[in-house]
């Protein structure tokens, strides 16, 4: 019988061909796919996140994991079709337009993904209208926006202005994030939330998903 506990400490220690042999020998035994990803893949993510949070833990380790988890849910995927729970939701995420940082933003996409979501990630550099075009062909539930330069920063109410615009209004929820950017910035452009980190991120998009 499968100690799907290793899983668990496989994720969180971001070992991937470990993590997947675990996986794999779950499947063949019939655990519930379900089970394997709720129980044990996202609560080692949940965990490196938390070390992360408090400083026990770094950049590197959190990739790992994600990198972990992304390989089982890919052995787990073929199992899960037509099961409306397998995704947490989708978000769509970039770095706006006229910023090209994306070291904190592929840390966020990757945590969603480890998650349970399902990430489109378009990149670096992002205008408004590739953002609303990506979320309206993939029916996004989130588009997830991040900005490292105090002259970029503001781009992302353009954005939020031109949703507003679109049939995507009251349709799509809008999270940012990035360094020069807090809360109050996000509530004075119409932001639905803000995330600090990427621990953060995903219990932001997973309220704002049931909300």
């Amino acid at each position: 019988m499968t100690n799907l506990n290793e899983l668990y400490e496989a994720i969180l220690k971001g070992k991937l061909e470990q993590a997947q042999a675990v996986t794999q020998q779950a499947i063949a035994e019939g655990v519930d796919p379900q089970s394997i990803i709720n129980d044990y893949m996202v609560k080692g993510m949940e965990e490196i996140g938390a070390r992360f949070e408090a400083g026990k833990a770094f950049v590197p380790n959190l990739l790992m994991s994600a990198r972990a988890m992304k390989g089982c849910l890919e052995l787990l995927k073929p199992l899960l079709k037509g099961d409306g729970g397998s995704s947490a939701g989708r978000v769509v995420i970039g770095t706006v337009k006229g910023d090209l940082h994306d070291i904190g933003k592929n840390l966020v996409a990757s945590m969603l993904e480890g998650c349970g979501f399902e990430v489109i990630n378009l990149g670096v550099d992002v205008s408004s209208e590739k953002f609303i075009d990506a979320a309206k062909t993939n029916h996004a539930d989130i588009i997830c926006m991040s900005a490292l330069l105090t002259t970029t920063m503001n781009y992302m109410k353009e954005v939020i202005a031109a949703i507003e615009a679109s049939d995507l209004k009251n349709k799509v929820k809008v999270m940012v994030g990035g360094a020069p950017l807090n809360n109050d910035f996000a509530i004075a452009i119409g932001a639905d939330g803000y995330s600090a980190n990427a621990n953060d991120a995903v219990a932001l998009a997973r309220r704002l998903v049931n909300a």
